[in-house]
């Protein structure tokens, strides 16, 4: 077991986001499907379960193998997906107060999301400030290497920024109820500042550079995370404002909730149908499975959210259209990429350490037959 876990980096952590999110997206559509909900929860003790999993895997990999650990860190590929622990914390966390409670009980999911979501908001807000830290001082990367990738240290916030306000109704009423509103439109900056000034990076870098290499081309959707979930942010933001907030702050954020919402789900549409363009060009040049299939969940899952926040608040099916839609697709991409993974579990190819390049290992075989190595 020991062992096994040495390749496990914090990318991992997009199995628990990808799962939890089927939760909390089934929950928000704007239909009741009979036997829906009972399903969500399930997918969220499924979630809450691989968390606990991956937690204790990973506490194996800081112990027994950190100077792994430490290169995952060092590495620029690898160490944006720090972002993943949060959101994966933040997502049980909000996952147990709009399903689990049904199975744990409320003050149960009311403690169970407190906790997760105060380690997830400080775990957020630390890779938010540590990654670009070290991309600018350690990792010394160029425009030409830009990738979705990036984003998710700065999304991370976002996600508490969506799910925080699921605890104010659970706060004394007053300042508590409001100083927790607030915070988390706090978050909504933090996070929305730095995608505004991260994502023309990797726009820029898609259109100008060559397209990305087959494996990292599903991370496209990765965009689709903070366009999603800050438009179910606002729409949080709204829905619990009145009482919480003077009167003309709960319109603004009502107000807020429209005029933010509407553009930036029309540009999420836009991104989803340049994603699935190069998705499908990747395929017919032999894209295979990795882990960055994890990014057809999770990110689609904001989108649902998002979708059925502008459905409650503008009364339009044209919003309950697209949201049903997506989570149709969101419970299938789920479904091939969960039985992929299961698959290179199974055969230990997920986990295996990576093979070295042939021109590597032929400069290696010459070292070693001419005497070169020490």
């Amino acid at each position: 077991m020991v062992t096994a876990v040495r390749q496990l980096g914090p990318n991992w952590y997009a199995t628990v986001m990808g799962t939890a999110i089927l939760a909390t997206a089934g929950a928000a559509l704007p239909v009741r499907v009979p036997g829906l909900r009972l399903l969500c929860a399930a997918f969220w003790a499924l979630s809450f379960a691989l968390l606990l999993a991956l937690l204790a895997a990973r506490a194996l990999h800081w112990r027994h193998h950190r100077d792994q650990a430490r290169a995952h860190l060092l590495d620029p590929a690898t160490a944006p997906f720090y972002g993943c622990p949060a959101m994966a914390l933040l997502a049980v966390g909000g996952g147990a107060l709009t399903v689990g409670r049904d199975w744990i009980g409320v003050r149960a999911a009311v403690a169970l999301d407190a906790v997760l979501f105060g380690a997830g908001t400080l775990v957020a807000l630390t890779a938010a400030v540590a990654v670009p830290y070290l991309m600018a001082v350690r990792h010394r990367v160029t425009a030409a290497e830009a990738t979705p990738v990036w984003l998710l240290p700065v999304v991370a916030p976002m996600v508490s920024a969506a799910l925080g306000p699921l605890l104010v109704p659970y706060l004394p009423a007053g300042q508590p109820r409001q100083t927790l509103l607030l915070a988390c439109c706090a978050l909504f900056g933090v996070s929305l500042l730095a995608t505004l000034a991260m994502l023309p990076v990797v726009f820029g870098r898609l259109v100008t550079g060559r397209p990305l290499p087959l494996a990292l081309t599903p991370t496209l959707f990765l965009v689709l995370g903070p366009l999603g979930q800050s438009t179910t942010a606002v729409g949080k933001f709204a829905d619990l404002a009145p009482g919480v907030v003077p009167g003309p702050v709960a319109r603004g954020f009502a107000v807020l909730a429209v005029l933010y919402g509407v553009p930036v789900m029309g540009f999420a549409l836009l991104w989803l149908c340049l994603a699935c363009a190069h998705v499908l060009r990747a395929r017919r040049h032999g894209m295979g499975f990795a882990m960055t299939w994890w990014a057809f969940t999770f990110p689609v899952g904001t989108c649902v959210t998002g979708a059925a926040a502008l459905a409650r608040h503008t009364g339009l099916a044209a919003y309950e259209v697209p949201a049903c839609a997506l989570y149709v697709v969101l419970v299938a991409a789920w479904t091939v990429v969960a039985g992929h993974t299961v698959r290179g579990l199974l055969s230990g190819g997920l986990l295996a350490a990576p093979r070295p390049a042939p021109s590597a290992l032929r400069r290696a075989t010459v070292r070693t037959t001419s005497g070169a190595v020490r």
